[in-house]
């Protein structure tokens, strides 16, 4: 089959791509790269006017006429490529505003692919109206909005989550429902705001390219090295602040027995140097399933701290800290995990290898591209 994928997020549709092609489809991906991740793109829409000084001029324009250059540049490079964007057997969005402009254009160019293919598919991964709305009206027991909540961060700092709930974004919802064959989530946060919604047709684990990503055996020999890597910008978002306190504690208690690696916005490379020699990873606290920096680094064998909640466990039909230790908004309940492997090592090589089977069984990109497949087939019934 002929595949568009539309958008990129943390390497979803470049794993699915690669997937695809070992099962001897035919794929396209646009789009920005996912910013200054710069991942792969078959066709590349570059994120102009987005720094200073031109940034702050793009600002003023649009405060003032509600004119947005970087949506007008996207525009005029999509036009570029018009005719390389139509006809194809399957197109599949990476989320609701897959192009990363303002309403009006978002509208203009999702037309364009509507009226010029037949399937059109939608993926639920990273925010969308549904995910917001559920997590704003508290369906969670905590979600990324409660360090909003909790007045921990401001409201412009949350702007681009909370865009989601406008009258204009909710409009492109809308109009994305009545044009899609249907809605896929990612993983468990996003496919439990959409239970029972008539276009939701389940859930596809996200992909790994279990080729790219080694396993090396973590056997603990003399300290256990703890990683917490800190984004400045998502630093509450991501429960940042519970993991530090934590460490500060286990910092003073087990000096002898392990080692604390805290960094902040350092270059890409330096984190992996780092990452790879961790035995431990503090991912994040506020999700009920894995993102795709956790994903990969229990693919290498890292025990990870990050979203394990009891839904993802019931889900997979899984127990408790055995293939990923779920973070809470909890100090004291962090500080008791770390205590466990700390004092109980050999926890970490048992929950490494767990973690690398999951990772080959429930997320191998070869057979989640055929689910994809599957589903895209059932769905649309194209060779039918």
């Amino acid at each position: 089959m002929k595949i568009l994928l539309i958008g990129e997020y943390s390497r979803l549709h470049n794993s699915l791509k690669e997937g695809l092609l070992k099962l001897g489809h035919e794929v396209t991906i646009i789009g920005d790269g996912d910013g200054f991740k710069n991942y792969p793109v078959d066709i590349l829409l570059k994120n102009r006017y987005v720094k200073r000084p031109l940034n702050i001029l793009r600002k003023i324009l649009y405060r003032l006429f509600k004119i947005d250059l970087k949506s007008i540049s996207k525009e005029k490079q999509f036009n570029a490529y018009k005719n390389q964007l139509k006809g194809f057997d399957i197109v599949q969005l990476i989320n609701e505003r897959p192009f990363k402009t303002v309403p009006k254009t978002e509208k203009k160019l999702l037309n364009y692919i509507f009226e010029n293919n037949k399937n059109v598919f939608l993926l639920s991964c990273g925010c969308d109206f549904p995910s917001v709305d559920y997590a704003m009206k508290k369906k969670f027991r905590y979600s990324i909005l409660t360090p909003f909540f909790e007045g921990k961060v401001t409201r412009k700092e949350f702007d681009p989550i909370l865009l989601y709930l406008e009258n204009n974004h909710r409009k492109t919802h809308d109009y994305l429902y009545k044009n899609i064959k249907g809605v896929i989530s990612s993983d468990i946060d996003y496919h439990i705001p959409l239970l029972g919604n008539s276009k939701y047709l389940g859930l596809i684990p996200n992909p790994i390219n279990i080729n790219r990503v080694s396993f090396k055996a973590n056997n603990p020999q003399e300290k256990i090295i703890i990683f917490h890597g800190i984004n400045k910008a998502n630093y509450y978002k991501k429960g940042n602040d519970f993991f530090e306190q934590a460490l500060d504690i286990i910092n003073i208690k087990y000096k002898d027995k392990v080692e604390i690696i805290s960094t902040t916005d350092i270059p890409y490379n330096n984190y992996i140097d780092i990452y790879n020699k961790a035995h431990i990873l503090l991912d994040m606290v506020y999700a009920y399933d894995q993102g795709y920096n956790a994903l990969e680094a229990m693919a290498k064998g890292k025990v990870v701290f990050t979203g394990a909640e009891q839904e993802w466990l019931d889900y997979y039909g899984l127990e408790k800290n055995t293939v990923a230790i779920n973070a809470e908004p909890n100090v004291d309940s962090i500080i008791k995990n770390l205590e466990w492997l700390i004092n109980n090592p050999e926890q970490i090589t048992i929950i490494s290898k767990n973690a690398r089977q999951f990772i080959e069984e429930k997320h191998n990109y070869i057979n989640i591209a055929q689910d994809y497949i599957t589903l895209w087939l059932k769905t649309t019934q194209i060779f039918k």
